[in-house]
């Protein structure tokens, strides 16, 4: 049995430091192939000041001559292994567990393959994760045990790509467009033009679907106080 993924906490981008997390929202970054922990860490310039940011260094190294990090290895791009995905989000999940106690709120925003791995982080433990961000990525074929619970429970995810992308395989996109909408409250837009990148216009999405969502967390924890 493969031993099991380990990330760096050292490694991780902080947009408060290392404050206590306690009644704070976290927002956690999952950079894409090839990249690593400073790639999206900008992107905290586009959403709410009153986020706290984590940004992660994905645990594998890609093959020379590729540069950064990688979540799980892939060969070709009509090749994505389910179990390493798993592998990747179950990481995550661990990295939760140790950094991550006492947040108001957990959200998952990914690009590329570390989109794929928000997915399956949410897959693999629907209550701990509040809402995912999904830019550019899919969801990994195969069942996942939890995958009933996801349908009940169905967690906003916003899902947004172009129509100029080229990197993911046309199959992983159609698997993705059919299966998400039956597990999960979906927000999908498709941006014309749009490579395998991000837009000026798709961070303003952005920004407002998790403001929605954490306003939405943060008015079901409110309780009336001045009642009786």
């Amino acid at each position: 049995m493969p031993e099991p993924l380990i990330l760096d906490a050292d490694a991780v981008l902080w947009s408060d430091g290392a404050l206590p997390l306690a009644d704070r929202d976290l927002l956690v970054l999952l950079h894409g192939y090839g990249s690593d922990e400073h790639d999206l860490f900008g992107l905290r310039a586009y959403l709410s000041p009153d986020l706290v940011v984590a940004s992660l260094a994905a645990p594998l190294t890609p093959p020379w001559p590729a540069p950064g990090r990688s979540w799980y290895p892939i060969e070709g791009l009509n090749s994505r292994d389910a179990a390493a995905t798993t592998a990747a989000g179950e990481a995550v999940l661990a990295w939760l567990d140790e950094h991550a106690a006492g947040a108001a709120s957990v959200g998952l925003l990914g690009f590329s393959q570390g989109g794929a791995v928000s997915l399956q982080t949410l897959r693999l433990a629907p209550e701990r994760i509040d809402y995912v961000v999904n830019l550019s990525g899919y969801a990994t074929p195969g069942a996942l045990p939890r995958d009933a619970e996801l349908a009940e429970r169905r967690p906003p995810v916003f899902w947004g790509r172009g129509t100029h992308d080229d990197v993911i395989p046309e199959p992983l996109v159609l698997h993705t467009t059919q299966w998400l909408p039956d597990v999960v409250e979906l927000s999908g837009r498709v941006y014309p033009g749009l490579s395998h990148s991000v837009s000026e216009q798709e961070l303003s999405d952005v920004r407002t679907f998790i403001d929605k969502q954490v306003a939405a967390l943060r008015s079901s924890d409110d309780t009336p106080s001045d009642k009786g």
